[in-house]
């Protein structure tokens, strides 16, 4: 069964009107999960989700084509971020209250060894092409690891944790939000420093961030003031400021569309829609309160969040369509 036809075949949330811009289409259950769940990572191969259940210490695997749970993996400690690497098939959840990163293969998700950092393992972000995955974690550091040896090969140093920060496409620069220290880092990958930071002034408490490759824009949410900030990439000037919802987690941009979602704690995603530099909200979508994490797949063409348990609902991940 292919995703397209799982993903659609007895969705009524999904038939709504087509105007709207994500479409409700279904609801996988995450089985017995109490507590936060932080971020999200696919396996495009294999049609999985991997769900890091921070507060459950477990991950979560979902089959995504035939929208249920295989398995859950338990044994973690606040796992907080999660990557799949599929040139080597291997699984790395970061852990935020030992620090470490554990490894699990990807056929069989058996464990494959641990990574020690230190403290406060965090957010996951994966570039295959190079080789090299990189963990946000500690007082200030994001840890480059080489994908082909499973091994910490450089710190690249931040003024304070670093929180969202995505690689660019060109393979050169990190960009990073540093909330403690108001500011935006560019960091170097080939020299592993940080070369730049743009002051955020006003806008504090920056947590999520995304790329808009095609124009070289950085999409940065704060929460003190709940405002999205465009910054140019090459030198951090703020081109737009736009309200948004409070207590945002998790920030993506649909390229396909123009669209920006951001997905908020106090229980919406606020889409964004973006034309020839001018962006303009396109509604809210109604989620859960706590709901603050999910993850774009543009290979599918969906949106997935993670919706924490409640005493009448059990956690679950709600798979989004995309509208026009």
């Amino acid at each position: 069964m292919t995703l397209g036809l799982a993903l659609t075949s007895g969705c009524a949330a999904a038939a709504g009107n087509p105007r709207v811009a994500l479409q409700l289409e279904s609801r996988i259950a995450l089985g017995p999960v109490r507590g936060r769940i932080d971020h999200l990572a696919a396996d495009l191969g294999r049609q999985r989700l991997f769900v890091a259940e921070l507060g459950n210490d477990s991950l979560g695997v979902v089959d995504v084509a035939h929208l249920t749970l295989l398995r859950t993996l338990h044994g973690l400690h606040e796992p907080q971020g999660v990557g799949y690497v599929p040139s080597t098939d291997m699984v790395y959840v970061a852990n935020a209250a030992d620090g470490s990163v554990r490894m699990f293969r990807g056929l069989d998700l058996t464990p494959a060894g641990q990574i020690a950092l230190g403290s406060d393992a965090d957010d996951v972000r994966v570039d295959d092409a190079a080789h090299r995955l990189f963990i946000a974690y500690g007082t200030g550091a994001i840890a480059v690891i080489d994908t082909m040896r499973a091994a910490k090969i450089a710190d690249i140093a931040t003024r304070a944790h670093p929180e969202g920060f995505e690689p660019d496409p060109v393979g050169k620069y990190i960009f990073a939000n540093v909330p403690d220290a108001d500011q935006i880092a560019v960091l170097d990958r080939v020299s592993h420093r940080q070369i730049s930071r743009w002051e955020t002034g006003s806008l504090r408490a920056n947590f999520p961030l995304a790329l808009d490759e095609r124009e070289g824009r950085v999409l940065a949410v704060f929460r003190r003031p709940a405002r999205l900030g465009v910054f140019r990439a090459r030198d951090g000037h703020l081109l737009a400021s736009l309200d948004t919802c409070r207590d945002a987690d998790d920030l993506f941009f649909d390229a396909k569309r123009n669209r920006v979602y951001v997905i908020c704690g106090e229980g919406v995603i606020e889409v964004i829609d973006e034309q020839n530099g001018r962006y303009a909200h396109a509604g809210r979508v109604p989620t859960a309160p706590g709901t603050r994490t999910g993850l774009v797949v543009p290979q599918w063409d969906r949106l997935f969040i993670a919706v924490r348990a409640t005493r009448d609902t059990p956690a679950a991940v709600w798979v989004y369509r995309a509208g026009p």
